[in-house]
């Protein structure tokens, strides 16, 4: 069996643990520069608020029911997110972080030792909800699809109290019949809209469809093994890091900008700033990155700008993996001259940090690359190693970005132009220090 847990309104929950005059309001968290609703509390989805709903549409109608608005922390959601998938590791043999409030739990044989597998996800909840105060649903099935629509169905019907095991062929059949297909982990969109032209509206029905069916209209194999793992044929396991860790595959840092931007030094300090976060996060881990991606976007919604509204530009370093941030600066200055355009008009940019791989490994080496040194030689590379090791003892002491590159820096103490409107923020509980809440 395959277990889902799925933190409830995850970014809400986080907010609440540390203000608990939110319990009971209508609450929502907003996106970069607050432009969109995000996260939604229970008493806030009562209301009618959508998911993605412009904040300027709903304000009056928070107003009106005393609630409240806050600007994302991912601060303090990725490390709320990190405590809970620490407990995850304690209660199960093996874990996939699937996202920032979800992950799979390998639950094979565990009745044998643990005894009732609805019991043992009641103690996961009760472990996670005392531990970290973030409510759970947990969803339970023979796949991970299963498990994924155990969860939303958990969800979704209180009378199951965030509990549901679909470990027979009945409760199956009744599960699927409930869900609606575009609510079938796999299915986006543009599946769904096919699938309702042939008139399959529930996960029970798209179940039922044949094979050369399915490996026409839903993508080949992939579409098959999809209809495999509704009907309870596990088609695919956990997916854990090869060292089994927690450990993340890729790392992303990017953030729409609190203004359009046009000047290059401007979108360079944008870039420096999360390239350094990125770089951060990639040795917190103990990795070094093998790929590097920069990307540049203009609004989309400007019915004036033509597609692609993204450009993006790909290097695997040229010097092997590295995690030093002044390297990675290096490269992807060279990206961003490649993509960037006088004259346009940018919205957002970000970086990704692709083939990581712990330092010492046998690594991959090129068949045509020459014998070039590094771009640190080597007799270099131990005060290299010495200096990021000393930058983020330096930060961790003295907050965030005490120390940073100079391309982030702006002159006379001014707001970065590339900084998000964030005026509904609260505090970053768990990782500065300033911030922690004083018990009287």
């Amino acid at each position: 069996m395959f277990g889902l847990v799925d933190g409830n309104n995850f970014y809400v929950s986080c907010e609440r643990v540390f203000q608990p005059r939110l319990d009971g309001c209508p609450v929502v968290v907003l996106s970069n520069n607050d432009g969109n609703v995000v996260s939604r509390s229970a008493e806030a989805k009562q209301l009618g608020i959508a998911m993605g709903a412009p904040y300027f549409e709903v304000r009056a109608l928070l107003r009106r029911h005393q609630g409240h608005a806050l600007s994302s922390n991912y601060a303090l959601y990725g490390d709320m997110s990190r405590r809970v998938m620490a407990r995850l590791a304690d209660q199960a043999p093996a874990v996939e972080v699937y996202s920032i409030d979800e992950a799979f739990l390998d639950l094979h044989g565990l009745t044998t030792y643990c005894g009732s597998l609805d019991e043992r996800a009641r103690t996961i909840r009760r472990d996670v909800l005392a531990c970290t105060g973030i409510p759970t649903c947990v969803g339970m099935g023979p796949t991970k699809t299963l498990a994924k629509a155990a969860n939303r169905l958990a969800k979704k019907y209180p009378e199951l109290q965030g509990l549901l095991r679909l470990d027979t062929e009945s409760r199956r059949e009744r599960a699927l019949r409930a869900l609606p297909v575009a609510d079938v982990w796999g299915i986006g969109r543009q599946y769904a809209q096919l699938l309702a032209a042939h008139s399959i509206g529930t996960a029970w029905e798209l179940a039922g469809v044949s094979e050369a069916w399915a490996r026409k209209h839903l993508g080949g194999v992939v579409g098959w093994r999809l209809i495999q793992e509704l009907r309870g044929q596990p088609c695919q396991g956990l997916l854990p890091s090869e060292d089994g860790t927690l450990a993340r595959r890729s790392i992303r840092c990017s953030r729409s900008f609190g203004q359009r931007l046009t000047a290059f030094e401007d979108l360079w300090g944008a870039v420096t700033t999360y390239l350094s976060r990125a770089a951060e996060k990639l040795r917190a881990q103990g990795d070094q990155a093998h790929v590097l991606t920069v990307f540049l976007s203009q609004d989309r919604y400007d019915p004036r700008l033509p597609p692609p509204h993204t450009r993006s530009t790909t290097l695997t370093l040229p010097g092997g993996p590295t995690s030093h941030t002044l390297q990675l600066l290096a490269y992807a200055r060279r990206l961003l001259e490649r993509l960037y355009e006088p004259g346009r008009v940018y919205v957002k940019a970000g970086v990704v940090l692709d083939g990581l791989e712990p330092p010492g490994r046998g690594q991959q080496l090129s068949l045509f690359a020459p014998a070039a040194p590094a771009l640190v030689p080597a007799p270099e590379a131990g005060r290299a190693q010495q200096l990021m090791r000393t930058l983020d003892r330096l930060n961790r002491q003295f907050g965030r970005g005490a120390v940073r590159p100079a391309a982030t820096n702006i002159p006379g103490r001014q707001p970065a132009p590339w900084q998000g409107n964030a005026q509904y923020r609260s505090p970053a509980y768990t990782t500065r220090l300033e911030d922690l809440l004083l018990v009287r």
